[in-house]
């Protein structure tokens, strides 16, 4: 045990023993107990400036933890092999689905983000979601009307993610231009309300298998967007209204509705062209978009509520027909 603490404990079990004798007064006791707490907040505090103080820029996946709004939030960071921290940079920043949390996204057969990361050599966060659980399980994010404790609650995640950006900007050099956010269901949800209430920071994302649910969204500056979605998606359903499983959750906004809504955000020709279509799968893009911004869109017939190319968390795949990291990587990095 650390000496501040050994000697905080003494003075404190000391202090109850004069009281139990009667040697102190019930009035002496606030003042003391106010000074101990202090301590315990300050020491509180300490701690997690020095967790936040120990972000690495070693190679491999790193747990971290950051104190948010009296809160202890949680978040993994993965640097390729072979990587400098002095050399500009890309960052792609992964939101786990509603329920999941970090440790799920970054799980390479789901969803692949860390072998994109190792080829490429971009740094990959993925951030915890806000449960009621210590485990941090159970996780989810505050996208507007969804989801579950993080909206009920009214955490601020959009906050949350630019403390974790300004602790990266503190140990590398991070490229401006290339922050890109992109996750599975209520994590695409995330995407899109860092698309809208954080323009400033964020360049791209990539929605998969969850659409816009913003409440308000003002972009400062044009966004460019990715979302994939399947034509048979039983929870966030493509046509739009709450699926199975969902229906306590929030009638969400459709994969159109979604779509159209950046359209505008970002001026782009209302009519698309297709730039993609293979068995299975298609994919339509938006042209002349203001600022040198995108809007694609990419549908799968068949799949699920699933991440394309990968793994269903619960056992199954999603569709093989395209791969939504590959789809992901070439529109961030044009690989």
């Amino acid at each position: 045990m650390p000496h501040h603490r050994f000697s905080a404990v003494v003075r404190l079990s000391a202090f109850l023993c004069a009281l139990t004798l009667g040697l102190v007064s019930i009035a002496q006791a606030g003042p003391l107990l106010d000074r101990l707490r202090e301590r315990r907040q300050a020491t509180s505090a300490s701690q997690a400036e020095a967790e936040q103080a120990a972000v690495p820029t070693a190679p491999g996946t790193h747990r971290l933890s950051l104190r948010w709004q009296g809160e202890a939030r949680h978040w993994m960071l993965h640097v390729p092999p072979g990587f400098q921290a002095s050399r500009p940079t890309a960052v792609v920043y992964f939101f786990h689905g509603g329920g999941g949390n970090m440790a799920h996204g970054a799980d390479d057969k789901l969803y692949g983000q860390i072998s994109a990361s190792d080829r490429l050599g971009h740094l990959v966060v993925f951030p915890n979601g806000h449960g009621r659980l210590k485990s941090g399980k159970l996780a989810t994010w505050n996208a507007g009307n969804c989801c579950g404790a993080a909206r009920d609650d009214q955490v601020d995640d959009v906050g949350f993610v630019r403390a974790i950006h300004a602790e990266l900007l503190k140990r590398f050099s991070i490229d401006p231009k290339k922050v890109f956010a992109a996750g599975m269901s209520n994590g695409a949800m995330m995407s899109y309300r860092l698309a809208c209430d954080a323009a400033d920071l964020f360049t791209a994302i990539t929605a998969v298998a969850g659409t816009d649910n913003t409440r308000v969204c003002q972009p400062s500056r044009p966004v460019s967007v990715l979302h994939i979605h399947a034509r048979d998606d039983e929870r966030v359903l493509f046509n739009g209204g709450a699926g199975k499983a969902s229906d306590q959750v929030t009638d969400f906004t459709s994969v159109a509705d979604s779509v159209a809504r950046w359209v505008g955000h970002d001026a782009c020709q209302t009519q698309p062209r297709t730039v993609m279509s293979q068995p299975g799968a298609s994919c339509v893009e938006h042209d002349a978009c203001q600022g040198g911004s995108r809007v694609r869109l990419c549908v799968t017939d068949t799949g699920g509520h699933a991440w394309p190319g990968g793994q269903k968390a619960r056992g199954g795949r999603g569709s093989d027909a395209l791969s939504a990291t590959d789809e992901m990587t070439r529109f961030f990095f044009g690989q």
